[in-house]
């Protein structure tokens, strides 16, 4: 963060010096949680449904934390105190002030990205193409909230060339209120599905939130071009528009992709490039997602064998994300098992039909999509029934919310006996793991909630 005043500081948030003096300069990182305070940041006490972030005080004062911002003032800390009304508005206002700063230097450009499915992946790529480049900073895991965005863009400072953030969708106008502030330069939206359709009451409610962020571009705006809710998008933007995806209007346009355990082999042009990229990454959907960092990196002049070779090299998008994992027994795991939605898992089985053509046994471990709410039932009654199209050979569901997938699978006429349910996760594992035989390709697909995410890791033998 750059170097503000205590005086800057309340000022900037609303609130009052309790302890300190108006001139003590604070420039370290700022959180709102104590396990991650460093020497002489900012601690902001955040008061939410399940906690109190002023129980943990002491905590954050023992870890070397320069100021606190509390919504109620401790007499008994040794720490500069500012006391405000709301610590989370606080930390959006501070952080308004710490983007105006740097971005009145003329050096910062801020790339925006939102979509229902491959922000974080898309955010990673576009980090490691940028920051090897100049100072880049982007959101730790998915920082995508009214938390967790103004969090990443308060580790700026006057040096930073790039900042990459993540708008996460809470209900219509939650991705306005923060693109209303940070104002990005590219904006890109990458895919509007059915993931959190059940809060929010379809996907032509979602589809509205996501295109909240293009109305505040400044620049530039990026569509997935094969997307039609997101095409359509562009009838609402008053900046440049272009594309990525198959679509021949793409300006950065995939042709063809060839899947293997050995990564994804894409085929595009980029402009008026043709080139090749293989990326050690899983999935056509992982392609798309480079797609989207190709254009915005053509936007940016970023030379185009840099940001291949990058891409090349990536060991995986993020952990659980499409993540494979080899095990000492010969086969092989696909945990992806951080987040799930209809498209999600659609894309992710299709990415273990098609390695499955080459000779593997597929095995799908599936649990749960969250928040769909009333259309629950059927959605998981859909992959149920796409499991069985897909031809996947073996079918293992775990947890009572997916248990209609399972149904769904059993009723399916050509199958008998293929697929098998467990109530939990420790129920699950032996069995699973005793079924598991060398060259077997094995994914592991569900939202952060069913906690599958430690199951594959657990076949796999990662401690």
């Amino acid at each position: 963060m750059i170097e503000l005043s205590l005086a800057e500081i309340a000022e900037a948030v609303g609130g009052t010096i309790f302890r300190g003096a108006e001139a003590d300069l604070v420039s370290g990182v700022s959180t709102t949680d104590s396990r991650s305070v460093e020497q002489g940041g900012i601690f902001f006490a955040k008061v939410g449904a399940n906690d109190d972030g002023h129980r943990h005080l002491a905590a954050a004062v023992q870890a070397g934390a320069a100021l606190a911002i509390l919504q109620q003032p401790d007499e008994t800390a040794e720490i500069n105190q500012i006391v405000v009304a709301d610590s989370v508005a606080a930390l959006s206002d501070l952080a308004k002030l710490v983007l105006s700063r740097v971005r009145s230097t003329g050096n910062l450009t801020v790339i925006g990205i939102t979509g229902s499915n491959g922000k974080t992946s898309t955010k990673n790529m576009l980090r490691d193409i940028l920051s090897p480049l100049a100072p880049t900073v982007a959101p730790v895991g998915s920082y995508n909230n009214l938390v967790g965005l103004p969090t990443t863009v308060l580790r700026i400072d006057h040096e930073t060339r790039y900042l990459i953030l993540e708008y996460g969708a809470a209900g219509l106008g939650s991705i306005a209120k923060l693109a209303a502030w940070t104002l990005p330069d590219i904006a890109v939206v990458l895919k509007v599905g059915l993931a959190h359709a059940g809060a929010f009451g379809g996907i032509e409610v979602t589809a509205k939130i996501k295109a909240e962020l293009i109305e505040f571009a400044t620049k530039q705006v990026v569509l997935n071009f094969d997307d039609p809710v997101v095409r359509a998008m562009e009838t609402r933007v008053s900046v440049a528009v272009s594309g990525f995806g198959y679509d021949e209007n793409a300006s950065t346009r995939i042709s063809a992709t060839d899947l293997s355990l050995d990564g994804t082999k894409v085929s595009l042009r980029i402009g008026e490039t043709n080139s090749e990229l293989s990326m050690r990454i899983l999935g056509e959907h992982q392609a798309m997602n480079a797609a989207a960092a190709l254009e915005v990196s053509r936007l940016l002049g970023i030379e185009t064998d840099h940001c291949l070779k990058v891409l090349s090299e990536m060991e995986m998008a993020e952990r659980w994300r499409m993540q494979l994992l080899r095990s000492d027994q010969g086969f092989h795991v696909i945990n992806d098992a951080y987040n799930a939605s209809p498209d999600s898992m659609k894309a992710a089985l299709q990415s273990l039909a098609v390695i499955g053509r080459s000779g593997h046994r597929t095995v799908a471990v599936l649990g749960a999509m969250a928040e769909l709410g009333e259309i629950s039932d059927q959605e998981h009654h859909a992959i149920g029934l796409l499991v069985v199209r897909y031809n996947i050979d073996k079918l293992f569901v775990v947890g009572q919310d997916a248990k209609v997938l399972h149904l769904a699978a059993t009723a399916e006429g050509s199958w008998d006996g293929e697929s098998e349910f467990f109530g939990s996760v420790s129920e699950a594992f032996e069995p699973i793991r005793a079924s598991l035989e060398p060259n077997d390709v094995v994914l592991v697909k569900s939202s952060n909630a069913a906690g599958l995410r430690f199951l594959g890791d657990q076949l796999a033998g990662v401690k």
